[in-house]
């Protein structure tokens, strides 16, 4: 017995049903992807990121947004909610409900066991595609650890790793840096 394929979905259609929906999905080439639950140590953690980068950026010219900020990829059509999302300058919405984000300067991931792959590598992807972006980070849940990628030109990302609590991670396009040690405060 074979399963059906899941109908296309217009993109007018999936934001309509997300914008009255109780829990959160992507969305991509027609399809919708339900979003699972966080754990304890994962929100924990995103809470300690948006507290840090509220607290740096506060009084300038960027404002940082929690994970119930949809962005869209205009380029590839991916609508998602990223963990946290940093934008410059003024927001540039999708559309009049004033829901969507299409301009980050800096996008956070925390990685979670069933999430990693594909935050590392087709969330990546379509991340790049992102002419706004400049930083976008991977931060590890089950230890101290944190990827950074930099842009460094159109078509070419940077690199760069802390591991440990001793280290940090400095976002030089928003002018923040990201201790570690706050980072996993109370995590472990």
């Amino acid at each position: 017995m074979s399963s059906r394929p899941a109908p296309f979905i217009t993109p007018e259609q999936y934001l309509d049903a997300e914008r009255r929906a109780e829990t959160k999905s992507e969305y991509l080439e027609g399809q919708v992807f339900a979003m699972t639950g966080a754990s304890i140590s994962h929100n924990l953690i995103v809470a300690n990121i948006v507290g840090l980068l509220h607290g740096q950026l506060r009084g300038g010219d960027c404002r940082v947004y929690p994970s119930d900020m949809r962005l869209l990829v205009s380029a590839s059509g991916l609508h998602t909610y990223p963990e946290v999302t940093v934008v410059c300058g003024e927001p540039r919405l999708a559309d009049q409900h004033r829901d969507t984000l299409l301009n980050p300067t800096v996008l956070i991931e925390v990685l979670s066991d069933t999430t990693g792959r594909y935050d590392r590598g087709r969330k990546a992807e379509h991340y790049r595609r992102l002419e706004s972006l400049r930083e976008y980070l991977l931060v590890a849940q089950h230890e101290p650890r944190v990827e950074h990628y930099r842009r460094a030109s159109e078509r070419e990302w940077m690199l760069s790793e802390a591991i440990g609590p001793e280290e940090g991670v400095e976002l030089a396009s928003v002018g923040c840096t990201l201790a570690l040690s706050e980072v996993y405060d109370g995590v472990f």
